[in-house]
């Protein structure tokens, strides 16, 4: 009697199991099967400070991030899932006072607006500002760390950018 029921548990949970189907990733993204495509519109730089280079890499940066962590490919415009925005700040301010009243740290900050549209659901449209900064030590010279500073913080607004619109965070 103890054989058959575990006989049947076992074929219950097989035949359960193969009715279900769940998709597991590396990256924790969670894409509707029914988007195929993307598109990324070219950043445009807002902001009153403007480093002329950072709004193609934060463009470029997103495109490769959604192109090789996802299936989805890459179009020119109008993709199922949409992506445009702004750089909106591009900053640096003193941290860290002394006693002294000169600045330890100096901070780059580097705020975003990102709109992000999916046409097969509506519902996961966001418009979402996004704001990440760097320190360094303020003796350093700015123009010699620009754009390592400008290349940890855009990695941080692409995750943030990723896991918004694929992992729900």
């Amino acid at each position: 009697m103890m054989r058959y029921i575990s006989l049947m548990s076992f074929i219950f949970i097989a035949i359960f199991s193969s009715a279900c189907k769940v998709k597991f990733t590396f990256t924790g993204a969670s894409i509707s099967p029914e988007l195929l495509t993307f598109s990324v519109t070219n950043f445009q730089n807002n902001a009153s400070l403007v480093n002329p280079i950072l709004a193609q890499i934060l463009t470029e940066k997103l495109r490769n991030k959604i192109s090789s962590q996802t299936r989805l490919k890459l179009v020119n415009s109008g993709g199922d899932i949409h992506f445009e925005g702004e750089i909106v700040s591009y900053s640096l301010q003193p941290v860290a006072i002394q006693s002294n009243e000169t600045a330890q740290l100096t901070q780059l900050t580097i705020t975003i607006f990102v709109r992000c549209y999916n046409k097969k659901d509506e519902t996961q449209n966001y418009e979402t500002r996004f704001s990440r900064f760097q320190q360094f030590p303020s003796n350093q010279n700015f123009s010699s760390i620009e754009n390592d500073l400008i290349d940890a913080i855009t990695d941080e607004l692409v995750d943030d950018i990723y896991r918004k619109t694929f992992v729900n965070w």
